[in-house]
């Protein structure tokens, strides 16, 4: 485990060096995603002009489900969204052979290699506009809502790392995956958008079977709607992440079975 830890540390290290090193592209990205952000706060804004609730939730409410989501998309986005997403490309170029030959873990390897600053920062944006509803909420949680909070927020980026894994993992069978795992990333943005406006069909489907819907709503709901339930809010999601990411391990062992390397 130490071992691990060293070498993660040193991957963080040489991306913020590389992020240093090309400090306009940094902030351009930045500015991006922070006009993005604003964009989707201005949106449920005009809704909100227009009708006083979507199902249970008021404005303040889905602003904070809004800034729940930031939080967990950016944390993906900063720790595994390139690294993922490189994948294929690896695959194709046959890459890969040089991560599979290091003396750690492989899906380790590819999943650790860079690091976004950007994201991390506007991940904290998120946490701005989460505290700031709270606030016109009138709503101060307790330490154990905090935790709870917390650790759905890390189970919420471990189903989208699970899922994306997997359909990277694709690109062992076809020559490019990529569509699919871009389209993923598109898609898990249903996951900013309270669950009540979705037929029930798809909550069971996207709250179990591939739990994109319930990354963002079961944390925003631990604090401010879970009405003396918050063990059953967490044990969905603790369930549901748990059996993507165990079985997004098991293909991707799989996958490697079937992987030919670039000489073959």
């Amino acid at each position: 485990m130490r071992r691990y830890i060293d070498i993660y540390s040193i991957m963080l290290r040489n991306s913020l060096i590389r992020e240093m090193s090309f400090k306009a592209n940094f902030l351009l990205w930045l500015i991006v995603e922070v006009l993005w952000f604003c964009g989707q706060i201005v949106f449920f804004s005009i809704i909100f002009g227009q009708v006083d609730r979507i199902g249970d939730w008021t404005k303040w409410e889905v602003v904070l489900l809004v800034g729940t989501h930031q939080i967990i998309a950016q944390l993906f986005q900063a720790f595994f969204f390139v690294n993922v997403a490189n994948i294929p490309e690896l695959v194709r170029t046959g890459k890969l052979d040089s991560l599979l030959v290091l003396p750690i873990d492989s899906q380790f390897a590819v999943s650790t290699k860079q690091f976004g600053l950007d994201s991390v920062i506007n991940a904290a944006l998120g946490g701005l506009v989460v505290c700031f509803s709270l606030a016109r909420l009138g709503i101060v949680p307790g330490p154990m809502s905090i935790l709870l909070y917390l650790t759905a927020l890390g189970f919420g980026v471990a189903v989208h790392y699970s899922i994306m894994l997997s359909l990277a993992a694709v690109s062992f069978w076809i020559v490019r995956a990529q569509g699919l795992v871009y389209g993923y990333f598109n898609f898990l943005n249903i996951a900013r958008y309270p669950d009540v406006i979705y037929p029930r069909l798809f909550r069971f489907v996207f709250g179990w079977i591939i739990p994109v819907v319930i990354v963002a709503n079961i944390p925003a709901r631990l604090l401010i709607k879970s009405l003396g339930q918050p063990g059953r809010l967490m044990l969905q999601l603790v369930t549901a992440s748990t059996i993507v990411f165990c079985l997004s391990r098991v293909f991707w062992r799989f996958a490697l079975r079937h992987y030919s390397s670039a000489s073959s």
